[in-house]
């Protein structure tokens, strides 16, 4: 079940909120538990036996590593690599297995025989939330839960269960015991998941039709043209499909009470690569950063340390994400990208006029994006060739000029909403309001202050009306497309 689909829209979660508003504090988390189970269970009903595994598992090594506490410290760090050892085995057969024996057979002219096996929706990132928990109870971050239904909850709780934001358990450890429900929390929660589920169906399903009808094709058959609305169209999908679906996430969050944090903050604004990765996927890169860069030392010990470290840590940021050379690929071309900057590029890019530093960004997050959608490397060496007009092609086609006819107004639409507007809207208002609350506002300032009331009243009176509609958009978009795609499923 994905929150884009009308069974969770208007059967899942309207009758999770009644029963949930009905039930007694006592019983409510018990209720989210069960709920969360049946959201999971939905689309592959065996695999959440391999989730309440993975939960009895980390809960176990958690009630060890904290009675061996002071008694044995050598006994509760083997206990936490053991930890560390059985939730990344997991993953690693569910995920990584397939690849393994694949590049063995061709490594070595071996014939093992294998079946791919599906992938469990979301194991990632329930699995790093799980190894976070362990953890950080080793490191005395937290204490230990010793509620097993608490914790299942904590790594199960549907809102971040299969796209996280990857929620770290010191974030919510206070909120799963007591918890504020309140209406401007669950207002903010339903608008903030209306945007989510706008993003996602509005824009990143049209522009995924887009991404995916070009990278179907040869890229030496296409135009220069082409293939960068393709990339094009690939770069806002991904982008309003993940942040989407996490605006959905964290609104849910509010509706039950929870406070998630922040999982992305207008990427595509980034001024370095470095900006770019604190504010993409932000729950990701600093889970990253907490538990493999700084436990190698970070850039506390010398440059070539950094580097290496920084190599390291992208390079399995790549491999998170997909079994495949093409994402290891990924994730090291970042870490190249960020080891230049810390050498120096960092400083002279500073420098450089800002809209100089955005179109940097933005030219090698496309080509990234290249290797992160294409299956293999030949593929997306061939599509940049074509891209930079390497392959003799001509730069438009009709098929290009037929895309910038009908559907120029997505890539303007997509570019406006990647962009802070609404925000900075808000923030204006706020201030008008905050301003007009304030006295001792002679003659001259009265015919601003009615100006100001009358925004102030406008934007009161319409935005629910405007959230309405966007409910409606959707809910039409979702109701006449069978086309409704979520990228980070494979993850």
């Amino acid at each position: 079940m994905v929150f884009s689909s009308l069974v969770f829209l208007f059967v899942f979660l309207p009758l999770l909120l009644v029963f949930y508003s009905l039930a007694p504090k006592r019983l409510k988390n018990f209720l989210l538990l069960l709920a969360s189970l049946i959201f999971y269970a939905w689309g592959e009903p065996v695999y959440v036996l391999l989730m309440i595994f993975s939960i009895i598992i980390n809960y176990s090594f958690g009630l060890l590593i904290d009675s061996f506490d002071k008694k044995q410290p050598t006994t509760k760090k083997w206990i936490l690599v053991t930890s560390i050892i059985a939730n990344i085995g997991i993953l690693g057969y569910y995920k990584y297995s397939s690849f393994v024996i694949e590049n063995l057979n061709i490594l070595f002219n071996l014939q093992i025989a294998y079946q791919p096996l599906p992938l469990p929706i979301g194991i990632s990132f329930f699995t790093f939330q799980a190894m976070s928990y362990v953890i950080d109870v080793y490191r005395k971050d937290t204490q230990v839960q010793k509620n097993l239904f608490d914790l299942a909850l904590y790594i199960s709780l549907f809102p971040q269960l299969v796209a996280g934001p990857i929620v770290r358990y010191t974030t919510i450890a206070e909120q799963i015991r007591n918890r504020i429900h309140n209406l401007p929390l669950f207002s903010e929660g339903i608008r903030q998941f209306i945007l989510g589920l706008s993003k996602k169906v509005l824009l990143a399903n049209p522009l995924g039709e887009i991404a995916d009808a070009v990278f179907a094709n040869d890229p030496t058959q296409m135009s220069v043209a082409t293939t960068w609305i393709g990339i094009a169209a690939y770069t806002f999908q991904i982008y309003f499909d993940f942040s989407g679906y996490s605006d959905m996430a964290i609104g849910l969050g509010k509706m039950f009470g929870f406070k998630f944090l922040q999982n992305f903050n207008y990427p595509y604004i980034a001024q370095s690569i470095r900006d770019f990765w604190r504010r993409w996927h932000i729950s990701l890169s600093t889970w990253f950063r907490d538990y493999v860069y700084i436990p190698l030392g970070g850039s506390q010990k010398r440059k070539w340390h950094t580097y290496r470290n920084i190599l390291i840590v992208w390079t399995l940021t790549g491999f998170w994400h997909g079994a495949s050379w093409t994402f290891m690929a990924w994730g090291f071309y970042y870490g190249i990208l960020i080891a230049i900057e810390h050498l120096g590029w960092g400083k002279i890019l500073e420098k450089a006029w800002r809209p100089l530093q955005h179109l940097y960004v933005i030219f090698i997050v496309m080509i990234g994006w290249v290797f992160f959608r294409a299956d293999n490397f030949s593929y997306s060496f061939e599509f940049l060739q074509t891209m930079f007009g390497l392959n003799g092609k001509a730069l438009l086609d009709p098929t290009a000029l037929m895309y910038l006819h009908d559907k120029l107004y997505l890539f303007i639409l997509a570019l406006l909403f990647s962009m802070p507007i609404y925000p900075w809207i808000l923030n204006y208002l706020h201030t008008l309001e905050k301003e007009n609350g304030q006295t001792g506002i002679n003659k001259d300032g009265q015919g601003v202050r009615k100006f100001t009331n009358v925004i102030v009243f406008l934007h009161h009176s319409l935005s629910p009306v405007v959230y309405i509609i966007l409910l409606i958009l959707s809910t039409m978009f979702l109701v006449n497309s069978t086309y409704n795609p979520f990228i980070y499923f494979r993850f």
